[in-house]
């Protein structure tokens, strides 16, 4: 079996000058002689790939594992912060505790040269060094080696003796194996961790995106988008700001901020009201309609926008716009606690956030509409439903009144010009005319204007009225079938009417299945008595009619919910038989109902 250790060379490893005057060159051990050290550390610190999922637990075993193995006294392991380019401690061993602080440039120190140039050191006399930064007083000799992954220094292991020439070139050498081996398994386990975080994410947009469905109420539901948005991406504050395109001004709806906020962050004043966009700073989300980034709001460029929050706690800013279709709604903002650039992770996510929340704004909106729409609705029906009886009063009074006037006509009561009671003749004469004025003006009021009367597709009535319903229907979970046949039906009526006739039903059967269900819409030609009619087939998976008022079903003020009026079937069949239509029940029973509805077809 070959050894791993093998072939090991010294290609890219340096020594200071004093290194050098110290250990010629031929004092280094030979490099292609195998370390007899290196496979069981190598075995250790590959094996906690499968020992630990905890990156920072890996790198503290390694660093105990590296000074165990070199004997030495202190050492560390720092990593490159992308958002400040230093060299920051991430683990060491055996250094003061204020060494947890320490942030170095790259090439300053020995650690941050490596970092630099990515090339080993082995320092024998630090005293020697003008490089070295002391965090410890009798250190003597450092080596250390870069951690590099895809061609990038992404930190340096460091390893300190307080012996004069307490490491070796060989011990270099083994270091910088160890070194690479060590940053694979780091390397590996920061992928688990962020694919194990990206499936959370996951699992939290799904969630996110579930309770943003529910919430209807317009405030709660801005709330619930900067609450969940902050707590995901791991910020101190999110803001809501929604665009008015038709004034030109944004308006601050939501703010979440982490809790306790930092005593120097403070409350800070928040905007309020409507914001003229030419001053905020989120104008530039609205016009380009992408996400845009701001390292540092806290800069004397954003001093005179009137958008931000004013806290100093708060340092770098991602924006995202609301996108509904191609119109931007609103922004959603994401700040930090210090200075911080965002990765292309944390853009997407906050996309995607944002797509969540613009999608339930508009849900939320259009179930406003809709319940709006629902209001008018049962208004008109009450409205038309006094119309239709304030018509038979004035059909049933007209008759009566008719009678009266023709006998008062035959009476032929002609008093003498000075008789009192012709001048009462004449009041009674003119009364009676009055009443049947009105009553003509009542009778031609209730009539539909004949000009709003045209011919229509059956399929086009029965899907715009499906349109204006298909909210309330995903509401309530129900699924509604609809396959109009190949071959179209027209019939001469009014459209809003026939509608109305449509949306009662519908909300009639939705009515009766509060844990969803089906409606299944089927229309064909048919004959009645030897005239050609539009037959439409409206069933539901709901409890069905009550036996006891089956028969009873289209009577005005019947009704067998607590909340209603009992006008909803009676209005339905006299819309339909003002257009020569008609509805019954074709069946009904625990498996559901079905309502049939025939109307003539139009004459060719």
């Amino acid at each position: 079996m070959e050894n791993p250790a093998a072939g090991l060379r010294l290609s890219g490893v340096e020594q200071s000058p004093s290194a050098a005057a110290d250990h010629p060159v031929s004092g280094i051990a030979n490099p292609v002689c195998p370390d007899a050290r290196a496979l069981p550390a190598l075995y250790r610190i590959a094996s906690l790939i499968g020992r630990t999922g905890d990156p920072k637990t890996a790198l503290q075993a390694i660093l105990d594992e590296l000074a165990a193995l070199f004997g030495a006294s202190s050492g560390s392991i720092g990593l490159l912060n992308p958002d400040t380019g230093k060299l920051e401690l991430e683990i060491h061993h055996g250094l003061p505790p204020d060494a947890d602080d320490v942030a170095l440039r790259l090439g300053q120190g020995i650690t941050g040269w490596v970092a630099f140039h990515g090339r080993p050191q082995l320092v024998p006399d630090v005293r020697a060094d003008p490089r070295y930064i002391a965090l410890r007083p009798d250190v003597r000799c450092e080596m250390a080696a870069p951690m590099e992954a895809q061609g990038q220094v992404i930190g340096v292991i460091n390893l300190d003796s307080t012996a004069l020439g307490g490491f070796t070139a060989a011990d270099l050498a083994l270091l910088v194996r160890l070194t690479a081996e060590s940053t694979t398994v780091v390397q590996h386990l920061w992928q688990l961790r962020h694919l194990q975080g990206k499936a959370r994410q996951l699992e939290t947009l799904i969630s996110i995106g579930q309770s943003l469905v529910s919430k209807l109420e317009e405030q709660e539901l801005f709330d619930t988008v900067t609450r969940e948005a902050r707590q995901i991406m791991g910020v101190r504050l999110c803001a809501l700001y929604l665009h008015d395109s038709a004034k030109g001004t944004a308006r601050l709806v939501s703010v979440s901020r982490a809790e306790p906020p930092p005593p120097e962050e403070g409350p800070g004043p928040l905007p309020a009201g409507e914001l003229p966009l030419e001053h905020c700073l989120i104008a530039s989300v609205l016009h380009t309609r992408r996400q845009i980034e701001f390292h540092n709001v806290q800069s004397q460029d954003y001093v005179d926008v009137i958008d931000l929050p004013r806290a100093a706690g708060l340092h770098s800013l991602l924006a995202a716009p609301l996108l509904f279709e191609v119109e931007a709604i609103g922004v959603l903002g994401v700040f930090t606690d210090r200075p911080h650039r965002f990765n292309n992770d944390e853009k997407r996510l906050l996309g995607a956030l944002a797509s969540l929340g613009a999608v339930a704004i508009q849900n939320s909106r259009l179930y406003a509409r809709v319940f709006q729409s629902e209001e008018s609705l049962r208004k008109n029906e009450r409205l038309t439903m006094l119309g239709l009886l304030a018509a038979e009063i004035a059909h049933e009074i007209r008759n009566p009144l008719t009678v009266i006037k023709l006998l008062y006509g035959y009476l032929n009561l002609d008093f003498p010009a000075d008789d009192p009671r012709r001048k009462d003749t004449q009041i009674i004469s003119e009364k009676l005319d009055q009443l049947e004025a009105i009553v003509t003006r009542v009778l031609n009021f209730g009539k539909a204007p004949a000009n709003l009367h045209a011919r229509w597709s059956v399929a086009e009535i029965i899907e715009d009225t499906i349109v204006l319903i298909r909210l309330k229907l995903a509401q309530g979970k129900i699924h509604l079938h609809f396959h109009p046949p190949a071959q179209p039906l027209i019939v001469d009526g009014h459209k809003g009417q026939l509608q109305q006739v449509l949306l009662n039903l519908l909300l009639n059967s939705m009515q009766v299945m509060p844990d969803g269900g089906a409606i299944t819409i089927r229309y064909a030609a048919g004959d009645r008595g030897g005239l050609p009619v539009a037959v439409i087939d409206l069933a539901d998976t709901g409890r069905g009619i009550p036996g006891e008022i089956r028969e009873q079903i289209f009577d005005s003020f019947l009704t067998g919910r607590p909340d209603g009026t009992g006008l909803g079937l009676a209005i339905v069949r006299r819309i339909l038989r003002s257009h020569h239509g008609d509805i019954t029940v074709l069946a009904t029973g625990p498996q559901g109902t079905t309502m049939r509805v025939t109307l003539p077809l139009a004459r060719s």
